[in-house]
């Protein structure tokens, strides 16, 4: 069996990245790096080209990263923490739109099966018993989605929303609503799970509404719908639909956070510069994404555990201006046109 950089890393004592920048970057590796390196190599017989950079056991050096949603701009990070880990050890990440469809999906992962060593779905809309069958064909590590026995990388959302609890709570809140996402998003039962299970100990009455896309447009129903609960604070899916919350309340005269506070979750860099700026949840995306990659990469490497790893990774609520103390009274829907009157009769 020919060696691999991964052979070779061991010997050398340094990453598979480092082995990878001396035979394809030298400049960017010092000199006595550069001589263990190849030191190591000789050793073990390791002759550098094309064929030999493939993934241990693999055949193509190309992973699929599938998204439910490349244009919400959470996915970002992670793809730029991924695409660094996939570089580092020459392989080649493909990017895929699922678009919010498990259709969509289910074709996508079909046809790339035969060409790629491996998939990275993130926020996979796929039944749980369609994984568990697409992993014991491939190799697969879940983004933002857990299931027992596959490996995944997802944030520690149950500590998030008791942030987020604490935070409304700590402003004299005594009611908020949820504004849910997609009925598929494994992500947003969770959050509505943790959510509403917390809320009565921190004093809070939680209502759900929805399901709603969760993008600016469909934000004007969902703050429409919220209003309704007479709810002092509105939780929203992610900070997109929070977006497009605001957007509706503004066009109602409500203002936010005067009359009603709004919170997001995902931390998206807009966030920070929408007017008034968004309070929301967010946590490491680059990092979920680089883990992401490296735990199929030591799939395919062999060193990866029996058991499936969970790993979930701490998240932060960043607070900002659209979330602050309860008005005295909920804000209200307009009040509804008086019947008309009858004229009296001669």
């Amino acid at each position: 069996m020919q060696p691999t950089i991964y052979d070779v890393a061991e010997a050398a004592g340094v990453a598979a990245s480092t082995v990878s920048r001396t035979f394809n970057r030298p400049g960017r590796v010092n000199e006595a790096t550069r001589r263990r390196v190849l030191a190591a190599a000789a050793e073990l017989g390791y002759e550098h080209s094309p064929q030999n950079r493939a993934l241990p056991g693999g055949r193509h050096r190309t992973i699929a990263m599938v998204l439910s949603d490349i244009t919400n701009p959470h996915f970002f990070e992670l793809i730029r923490g991924a695409e660094q880990r996939a570089k580092a050890s020459d392989v080649t990440l493909v990017i895929v739109n699922a678009e919010e469809s498990q259709r969509i999906e289910e074709t996508q992962v079909r046809d790339l099966s035969p060409t790629v060593d491996g998939f990275v779905l993130a926020a996979s809309r796929l039944a749980d018993d369609a994984l568990l069958a697409l992993a014991e064909k491939h190799r697969v590590v879940l983004l933002n989605r857990e299931l027992a026995g596959l490996t995944s990388v997802t944030l520690a959302v149950g500590a998030g929303c008791q942030q987020i609890l604490e935070h409304l709570a700590s402003l004299g809140h005594r009611s908020f609503a949820y504004c849910a996402g997609p009925p598929g998003s494994w992500m947003g039962a969770v959050r509505w799970a943790a959510l509403s299970a917390g809320a009565e100990e921190h004093g809070l009455t939680a209502h759900r509404v929805g399901p709603y896309t969760p993008n600016v447009a469909n934000g004007g129903a969902a703050a429409d719908g919220a209003l309704r609960t007479g709810a002092t604070a509105i939780v929203a899916h992610n900070d997109l639909l929070a977006f497009g919350v605001v957007r509706r309340l503004t066009q109602r005269g409500i203002t936010v956070p005067d009359d009603i506070s709004v919170v997001g979750f995902d931390d998206i860099f807009a966030s920070e510069f929408v007017h008034p700026s968004l309070t929301t949840l967010g946590g490491p995306g680059a990092h979920a994404g680089r883990l992401a990659v490296e735990l199929l990469i030591e799939q395919f490497a062999g060193r990866a555990t029996q058991d499936a790893e969970q790993i979930r990774l701490p998240t932060g609520l960043v607070l900002r201006e659209s979330s602050g103390p309860a008005p005295r009274a909920p804000a209200a829907t307009p009040a509804a046109a008086p019947p008309p009157t009858t004229p009296p009769t001669a």
